[in-house]
């Protein structure tokens, strides 16, 4: 029997409309499985993208610290770790408390890490005094601090003496202090030592078990700005 040549032209149409579903199928699967394999690029420059947010926000915070010293002749408090960012008191510094979190009110600086908890902070007392009348610093060429940073939990000693250090509890956020919730808890005994009120601190390069970004004060550093703004000796 002969098709006419309308019928032809259906079965064609047909066919080349059933093909199309098909090669669309198939290019729908092939882009599914490639956005399944580039997930975990993505998380992993994701997670880049904010460590390096956070290093870059420690190191802003560590030069606030140095002007702030270099204005007022001492470094500022540490603000009480347990107010929320809904606190007017929230972010500012707390003397003569030495552990706490960063006066980011008193510095002019952003409350939260990347990861939506506050930065820890130490400062020592020596250095944290405001000046006497007549004098342009609070501490002297001779003032030692007393924090010391360790390669691990036990480890060598890396720096001592320091006037004040900043901690990033990092992505998992151990033992750091949330604005709208208990400070978080657990951790690597690394962890915990960054944690803990003590004046023994830990830095070493991220492992499963450990992100937290470590940043400290030299107190060279410190005391030969105050020495070319004329505040020391």
């Amino acid at each position: 029997m002969t098709r006419s040549p309308i019928d032809s032209r259906r079965m064609a149409s047909q066919r080349a409309h059933g093909f199309s579903l098909i090669e669309l199928s198939i290019v729908l699967i092939v882009f599914a499985l490639l956005a399944g394999s580039l997930l975990p690029l993505a998380g992993g420059q994701r997670q880049q993208q904010e460590d390096l947010r956070a290093a870059q926000q420690l190191e802003q915070a560590i030069e606030a610290l140095y002007a702030h010293a270099v204005v007022y002749g001492h470094l500022p408090c540490p603000a009480d770790p347990a107010l929320p960012t809904s606190d007017a008191q929230a972010g500012a510094a707390a003397c003569p408390r030495e552990y706490g979190v960063l006066p980011w009110q008193t510095l002019g600086l952003a409350a939260l890490d990347p990861w939506g908890n506050y930065i820890s902070y130490f400062a020592d007392k020596n250095f944290t005094t405001a000046p006497p009348v007549g004098a342009g610093a609070g501490f002297r060429l001779d003032s030692e601090g007393g924090a010391e940073v360790f390669s691990a939990s036990g480890g060598a000693r890396l720096a001592s003496q320091l006037p004040a250090l900043l901690v990033s509890h990092g992505r998992n956020g151990q033992q750091a202090w949330r604005p709208d919730a208990p400070r978080r808890g657990g951790g690597s005994p690394d962890e915990i030592d960054n944690g803990k009120a003590s004046r023994s601190f830990v830095d070493h390069l991220p492992t499963p078990e450990y992100d937290d970004l470590v940043r400290w004060l030299s107190p060279t550093v410190l005391k030969l700005r105050l020495i070319h703004a004329g505040r020391l000796p």
